[in-house]
């Protein structure tokens, strides 16, 4: 498993309905998206880790793990906006305002990617996708990814093998072996792949299987004074930064 899956399974709030998860963390990343990105996005910034890292007991080396993937993302797409192509100037030049648009955008989308990771690292995939039933998507829908879900990580694991078996090989050892490794590394897990699917589809049809894959979901009730210090956490972020916003204007 992945170590964000791990820390899911393992996470203080594992037991909490994922609604209440996906209202605070997916209402977290939609005020830092709307709200102005200063001093919206620091506040949404704080907050988010204040909460994954007090009340939710994410690690801190695991968040920063997780989080400077889409840091990168983020950044790399702040930097175009430094530089303008064409015009007076000339073809390469510096855009107007360039690093106040980048730092803006660099706030808003930091801000929101903390919101995305705080119900990843509370909520795991196995606890959501069996709900998604009540609430009107197609059953077959919802196998599909559960079974896609679960084949990620058997050929992640399968991947890791050969790979490691191609190193103890001497694989590794120069450019032309890396290549090699490589190309037999993509043709072993496709290979792979086609066969678990083919053992996967034995497996259902010897099971009876009827268009339906059921599991047992892990009974949650909604807590309403979780939803209510959710409701009231995001009404205070909107209001601190309209009222800091006006004071620094």
């Amino acid at each position: 498993m992945l170590p964000i899956d791990v820390a899911a399974h393992s996470s203080r709030w594992r037991r909490r309905h994922p609604l209440e998860k996906a209202l605070l963390g997916l209402g977290l990343t939609v005020t830092a998206v709307c709200l102005p990105p200063w001093p919206g996005g620091p506040l949404v910034a704080a907050a988010t880790l204040a909460v994954l890292l007090g009340p939710a007991g994410v690690g801190g080396r695991q968040l920063w793990r997780a989080f400077r993937i889409p840091l990168g993302f983020c950044v790399t797409g702040a930097l175009p906006l430094l530089v303008s192509v064409g015009g007076p100037a000339g073809f390469l030049a510096a855009a107007p305002d360039g690093p106040r648009h980048a730092g803006e955008l660099l706030l808003r989308t930091s801000a929101a990617s903390l919101g995305v990771l705080l119900f990843a690292f509370t909520t795991p995939v196995s606890d959501v996708l069996p709900r998604l039933v009540r609430a009107g998507v197609p059953a077959p829908v919802v196998d599909v990814a559960l079974v896609m879900y679960r084949i990620g990580f058997l050929l992640l694991d399968s991947t890791d093998r050969v790979r490691r078996a191609q190193a103890a090989r001497l694989g590794q050892t120069s450019r032309a072996a890396v290549w090699r490794s490589l190309a037999g590394l993509a043709a072993t897990s496709f290979v792979r792949a086609f066969d678990r699917a083919a053992r996967l589809q034995e497996g259902l049809a010897g099971r009876g299987y009827d268009g339906a894959l059921r599991v047992l979901v892990p009974p949650a009730t909604l807590s309403w004074r979780f939803l209510a210090a959710s409701a009231a956490l995001l009404a205070g972020l909107v209001a601190g930064t309209l009222v800091l916003k006006e004071l620094y204007l």
